[in-house]
């Protein structure tokens, strides 16, 4: 019994040193894949957001739900339709995204303050969060109601930081004639990370970080810089989804975040075991 309660009292210590040195500082947690949608994994994504707050974080969470929103419109008798990765945004069909998305958000808020903490659910169309532009594809294939930020106000959520709640953000924005777009929640979660200078943008995905090698599962980085991020962008070797959020992360940072980490969403408690002790489990993104 000593022996389990002193591995527990050196969790604790081990964790010490990034409490002090991420007290008070913003952080950005983009919430996606299997962790939206497995009740387990969701219930303890929540837990440890509200475990980074009460321990001096200041987290703000961006959440997407494509997989929800592309089973809704099939249950209406459409199909889901993408083009290069992204949803085909008819006016239907953005007004189901816009109704699921909001569902998805207010059971997350739900979530948060039965943990004892004050959430708030919003959108980009909130206090004027983010504006956006219709998206062109170079081809020009058209995808409808599919936005491209063009701007982002934080007030809202500094407003919102300071007076200790939790910010939800879901990913719709307006133009600047007030139409409502469907936005990537990647592109979503780097344009606020930036805004708000965040000094950590965490992915949580479905896989187990950033490979130099995809088929080899001995390859993964632990570590990486922005120049060497930018040399494998342009090498040609990233595939699938990996391609456009690394070139996410570069932008984030670029733009001001300090670090960006890519987790397994999979893994119980990812946030607490990359955040918290020395070695990490997923990949992290550094300025040089």
């Amino acid at each position: 019994m000593q022996s389990e309660d002193m591995r527990k009292a050196a969790v604790l210590i081990e964790a010490l040193p990034y409490i002090q040195k991420f007290n008070r500082k913003i952080i950005v947690v983009k919430y996606g894949g299997s962790a939206m949608l497995d009740e387990q994994l969701k219930e303890n994504v929540i837990k440890d957001v509200v475990l980074l707050k009460l321990v001096g974080f200041k987290p703000i969470i961006v959440h997407g739900g494509g997989k929800d929103i592309s089973k809704w419109v099939s249950r209406l008798g459409m199909e889901p339709k993408f083009v290069d990765g992204l949803r085909v945004t008819d006016a239907a069909t953005m007004e189901i995204a816009e109704m699921v998305l909001g569902r998805i958000n207010k059971r997350l808020v739900q979530m948060v303050e039965a943990q004892g903490v004050y959430a708030a659910g919003l959108s980009g169309k909130d206090g004027g969060l983010l504006t956006v532009k219709k998206k062109e594809l170079p081809d020009g294939q058209d995808l409808g109601y599919v936005g491209e930020i063009t701007s982002v106000n934080p007030k809202i959520l500094m407003d919102l930081l300071g007076d200790d709640f939790l910010p939800i953000v879901c990913s719709v924005g307006c133009d600047e004639n007030g139409e409502t777009y469907n936005i990537n929640a990647d592109d979503a979660a780097c344009a606020i990370a930036a805004a708000v200078h965040a000094e950590k943008l965490a992915f949580l995905t479905d896989t187990e970080g950033l490979y130099r090698n995809i088929e080899d599962k001995d390859s993964l980085i632990s570590s990486i810089t922005i120049n060497e991020a930018k040399e494998m962008i342009a090498s040609g070797t990233l595939q699938g989804g990996m391609l456009p959020k690394l070139k996410n992360c570069v932008k984030a940072l670029e733009e001001g975040v300090n670090r960006v980490h890519i987790l397994d969403g999979r893994i119980l408690h990812s946030l607490l075991l990359e955040f918290f002790t020395n070695e990490g489990i997923g990949s992290q993104i550094m300025k040089d």
